[in-house]
């Protein structure tokens, strides 16, 4: 990811236009672009009295309650798509495919799409426009995640072995209620967030084989298609004062473990002590193969500190809008990606106990 200077409000901007004008957008996405290179053209909402009231607040030209009707009046580079949900279930797949054939690149906030056959209509509206459709797969944007992934790329980390991610996320016991997207949609939502990460570090998934217990947690194992194993362990049951996340990475002689999404330890090639097994009086080993710890120090004013960019939102935000300028699908957080994790989706509507393909 590039290196920004913030200090600035560059010359060249994306015209760049904001769908959706709920909670979310207000705390995590809007506030994103004073810290982008974007010229805000457009807000548009179903609600016009919020839609006009996004447009003062955040510094947007015009306001719509009619997304085509903006796409025909606006002049766009891009648009970001932040609507949630409606009886049909998540809108952002079916908006992005709109947007693909206004001629602009889109951004969309997870989960991207319903199933998979919305997946294969917003990649052909993709390969018929020129333009891309890009996924707020922010887990994949964190400091500590980006840095773990430059970690697991380097020579003495060795090839992947195995990854271990938990997340709260509770997962209905019966088949009947796993089919019924009502029943799913907290799921939906949230299994983008653990699954882009494992996508992310590990690559191309192969299969899934789960359990559930009591508590309606679950325990999967991934296979990858490079003979990595993963476990997605989804807690439902922990306490609510617990840290949310936990990611463990395992090469060959070394590791990594990232916990709550900010505290990044390596484990690098080393041992303790020295003299062998049951000589050795010193737990302490060789400098050149201690552990290596990175957390944020939450005292300065730096932008390193804030939320928006140790949450992944300002960095994903920026990362799409080099992309924008430059014409260039992105590698991360692609309509690939929305592929891989809409099948990670689809496969936990399996059986348990079943190993399912991916």
């Amino acid at each position: 990811m590039t290196t920004y200077n913030y200090e600035y409000s560059p010359d060249e901007k994306i015209r760049l236009a904001h769908v959706g004008c709920g909670g979310h957008s207000f705390r995590n996405i809007l506030p994103c672009y004073q810290y982008a290179p974007v010229e805000l053209v457009a807000v548009c909402d179903t609600d016009g009295s919020r839609a006009a009231a996004f447009a003062r607040q955040f510094g947007a030209t015009s306001h719509f309650t009619d997304l085509k009707a903006m796409l025909a009046k606006c002049d766009l580079d891009a648009v970001v798509i932040v609507t949630g949900y409606d009886d049909q279930g998540v809108t952002h797949c079916r908006l992005a495919v709109d947007v693909l054939q206004a001629g602009c690149h889109v951004l969309v906030e997870k989960p991207p799409a319903n199933n998979v056959a919305e997946v294969i209509q917003l990649q052909s509206a993709e390969a018929e426009s020129g333009k891309f459709a890009m996924v707020a797969c922010k887990k994949a944007f964190f400091p500590a995640i980006h840095k773990a992934k430059q970690i697991v790329m380097q020579d003495e980390f060795g090839a992947l072995s195995s990854l271990y991610a938990r997340y709260p996320q509770a997962l209905p016991h019966g088949m009947s209620d796993r089919v019924d997207p009502m029943k799913m949609r907290g799921f939906l939502d949230h299994v983008v967030h653990p699954g882009s990460i494992l996508y992310y570090l590990g690559g191309q998934m192969e299969s899934l084989r789960f359990s559930i217990d009591r508590a309606g947690g679950s325990v999967g194992t991934i296979r990858f298609t490079s003979g990595a194993l993963g476990a997605l362990h989804l807690v439902s049951g922990a306490s609510g004062t617990s840290p949310l996340e936990r990611l463990e990475v395992v090469g060959q002689g070394a590791n990594l473990v990232v916990d709550n999404g900010v505290r990044l330890t390596y484990y690098r090639p080393g041992g303790r002590g020295e003299g062998g097994y049951g000589r050795s009086g010193d737990f302490i080993g060789p400098d050149d193969g201690a552990p290596i710890v990175w957390e944020p120090e939450f005292s300065l004013g730096q932008l390193y500190n804030k939320g928006l960019f140790m949450l992944g939102y300002v960095p994903e935000v920026l990362y799409f809008c080099e992309c924008v300028a430059a014409g260039r699908r992105p590698e991360l957080a692609n309509s690939d990606w929305a592929m891989a994790l809409t099948g990670l989706y689809e496969a936990y509507l399996g059986q348990e106990d079943t190993t399912i393909p991916i």
